[in-house]
């Protein structure tokens, strides 16, 4: 893939989010939040956070999103948590997923960490 400072790195990025985003309202994902993080952190480009109603269904969004994200072509992406299901991470690279229990999401509030201030104005709830 292009290097993040490259336009097409960029394009890339946010064909992968749109993909993210999709795959998550498809599984029935609550309280989707987006983040763009491009300069804020070398990490990647977009933070996403979002929970799922059980252990069950944070485990079942998980895998939705990674059969999704390999059947569009964006390759295998390193998971983080898929056994225990409280907090599963997802990095494709360009993104980063967040995938929380409800409880799980208010501990660690990390909306609130990555936000530029309480408005957060780049922020967009889906």
């Amino acid at each position: 893939m292009p290097s993040p400072s490259d336009p097409d790195g960029r394009a890339v990025a946010d064909q992968i989010l749109r993909t993210v985003l999709a795959s998550l309202d498809d599984s029935k994902a609550e309280n989707t939040v987006s983040l763009d993080i491009q300069g804020k952190s070398l990490l990647a480009d977009y933070m996403v956070i979002t929970s799922g109603r059980s252990h069950r269904h944070v485990g079942a969004v998980a895998d939705h999103l990674l059969r999704t994200l390999k059947d569009a072509g964006f390759g295998a992406a390193r998971v983080e948590g898929q056994a225990s299901a409280d907090w599963v991470l997802i990095d494709t690279g360009d993104v980063i997923v967040h995938i929380f229990r409800p409880e799980v999401r208010d501990f660690y509030a990390l909306e609130k960490m990555w936000a530029e201030d309480n408005q957060a104005e780049a922020d967009t709830l889906h």
